[in-house]
């Protein structure tokens, strides 16, 4: 689908050598979308790395592990010692 244009302040370059089908792919892939070659390629590029990005920084846990998580939350327990030295240790870290 097309999109609309705006202007950018591009001012960094990306080179990327490739073989002709490749390239040849990436054109007809841009035409049908009414774009430009690099129009196509920045837009595929910036969704994909989005999307790793996204992947690495979401903490993910399994049906157990939110149940144990959620549980450990709604406990009415005490700190351990463990856990007391370890807020100590990051308090005098971060100066919090």
């Amino acid at each position: 689908m097309p999109t609309m244009k705006t202007r950018t302040n591009r001012r960094a370059r990306l080179e990327a050598r490739t073989s002709r089908a490749q390239k040849a792919l990436f054109e007809k892939a841009a035409a049908l979308e009414g774009r430009s070659l690099t129009d196509f390629v920045l837009a595929s590029v910036r969704g994909a790395a989005t999307r790793v990005v996204q992947e690495h920084e979401v903490l993910r846990l399994s049906m157990r592990d939110s149940k144990v998580f959620v549980m450990s939350l709604l406990s009415n327990a005490a700190p351990r010692t463990k856990l007391r030295a370890a807020a100590g240790r990051y308090k005098k870290r971060t100066g919090a």
